[in-house]
């Protein structure tokens, strides 16, 4: 594969650690960017965005903590992209993990099915 890969990662995630040793099983070499410590900026959420085509509702870590404490369930519905991108953008622990980036293909989440046909 001549694309670097990029791994958004948190290593407490369990859904993470699956797709970590899935990549490994399957010989891809990738770079580890650990997404609550080096976050996605807002230009490079809005780039996943017109990447993928998926709305920015998809992006969000709808199971964690921080998602359900700042009710984001119903600000999702209401305020405007770019008042989302950078509500991803401030925490990392907001965005939906794992992310990763090879070439211009962005996988969201870890769905085997969907990393086959990538990787």
């Amino acid at each position: 594969m001549t694309n670097q890969t990029i791994l958004f990662y948190y290593s407490k995630c369990a859904t993470c650690r699956k797709a970590e040793k899935w990549l490994k099983e399957k010989g891809v070499t990738f770079e580890y960017r650990q997404m609550k410590d080096e976050k996605p900026t807002a230009h490079e959420i809005e780039q996943w965005i017109a990447d993928t085509g998926l709305p920015v509702a998809k992006f969000f870590n709808t199971s964690g903590l921080l998602y359900k404490e700042q009710n984001m369930k119903d600000k999702v519905k209401v305020l405007p992209q770019s008042e989302l991108v950078s509500i991803l953008a401030s925490d990392g622990m907001m965005v939906k993990r794992p992310i990763a980036l090879v070439g211009n293909k962005v996988l969201v989440g870890f769905k085997e099915e969907e990393w086959a046909e990538v990787f």
